[in-house]
């Protein structure tokens, strides 16, 4: 499985990469693909490019603020292909929310 993902939180700093490295950590364990960007004090890093989004079997959305440039992500979103989570909550339980982007 392939799976992209976008992080962020309002400070941009601690919850944004610990979303990042729960998500990367889950997803190598079960063998997917994973490409994780950030948005965060530093602006976006890691940007996905549009070809591994559209490539992609599921959408992660652990933010907690508007993600920039979204427009990029509304295909996923529009035919249920996406996971949206607080990024505390993805820190907390990535095993539940990895199992919940599967079943998408």
């Amino acid at each position: 499985m392939k799976i992209v993902a976008v992080t962020a939180c309002p400070t941009g700093i601690a919850h944004t990469y610990m979303a990042q490295e729960a998500i990367e950590k889950e997803c190598k364990k079960r063998g997917h693909e994973v490409q994780v960007e950030t948005q965060g004090s530093m602006g976006i890093e890691n940007e996905l490019e549009q070809e591994d989004i559209d490539q992609a079997d599921v959408l992660i959305l652990a933010v907690a603020i508007d993600v920039e440039d979204g427009e990029r992500f509304e295909e996923k979103i529009d035919s249920g292909k996406s996971l949206s989570v607080e990024p505390g909550d993805m820190i907390k339980y990535p095993a539940k929310y990895i199992d919940e982007a599967e079943k998408l």
